[in-house]
């Protein structure tokens, strides 16, 4: 019985909340809205695009035959080694020298990703940039200067280009659509937090329901406040811890 009268208190105090939450309706919406402003205009002005471009290359040489291709095992092995070649500091800093850049190889080698797709013998060089041209140009540059590589570590004819890279047209970071429903969502969870504590940590009795429901206690008799003291009390938020009672118009503590 104990249990039951607990889960209906718990059930009431929940719908209350909500009730709570609906009433600041408003507060929670413009929040919303300005943490999404927020997040919109920081993505725009704070965060850079970037752009990527992709070339890719055949990795068997003309020179190379089936028979021993399949002798020397090189398939997805020697893919995986070609793609650890292709970001070495040798093919790094040919492609900073041949296009005069203004960079180190270790910066440019973490805007630079080499994958193998699966099943393929073919190298994927993608490259990022805030310049969509100069993401073109490296990724180009990468491609040729990865092949040369190859061909010289294993002796043989310089594997071909597949596919060349070209200008990208739009970004691929940041996501601003992402970003400003992120902004949205933290500015309407932190209005809630805020408007439920100042609920939650409000003790005062408003009427004689609250006296009997916090407090247990039945009221005799109401003195009816004068009109604008009234609208000042009602304008105040209902507690959940309740610890004080009303009488003759000022509070009492209750023992």
């Amino acid at each position: 019985m104990k249990e039951q009268i607990k889960d209906d208190e718990i059930e009431i105090d929940l719908l209350e909340l909500f009730h709570v939450l609906l009433k600041n309706a408003w507060a929670l919406i413009l929040c919303m809205i300005l943490g999404a402003s927020v997040a919109y205009g920081g993505t725009k002005l704070l965060v850079t695009p970037q752009y990527e471009a992709t070339s890719m290359i055949y990795i068997l040489s003309k020179s190379t035959s089936i028979s021993s291709y399949l002798d020397v095992q090189v398939g997805q092995q020697l893919t995986v080694d070609f793609e650890t070649l292709a970001t070495t500091r040798t093919v790094v800093e040919n492609v900073i020298n041949e296009l005069n850049l203004d960079t180190t190889y270790e910066q440019l080698s973490k805007n630079i990703t080499v994958t193998n797709p699966s099943g393929t013998q073919i190298l994927k060089i993608i490259v990022r940039n805030p310049d969509p041209v100069l993401a073109k140009d490296i990724a180009n540059a990468m491609s040729e200067a990865t092949a040369k590589r190859i061909a010289e570590v294993m002796m043989t004819d310089k594997p071909s280009v597949a596919d060349s890279a070209v200008t990208p047209d739009s970004p691929v970071s940041p996501n601003t659509v992402k970003n400003t429903a992120v902004g949205a969502m933290v500015g309407l969870l932190f209005a809630a937090i805020f408007v439920l504590t100042r609920t939650l940590m409000d003790d005062t009795i408003v009427d004689r329901d609250d006296v009997t429901k916090y407090l247990g206690l039945t009221t005799l008799a109401a003195i009816p406040l004068n009109q604008e003291e009234s609208s000042g009390r009602r304008s105040r938020g209902r507690g959940r811890s309740k610890g004080h009672s009303r009488g003759h118009g000022r509070k009492k503590r209750v023992g």
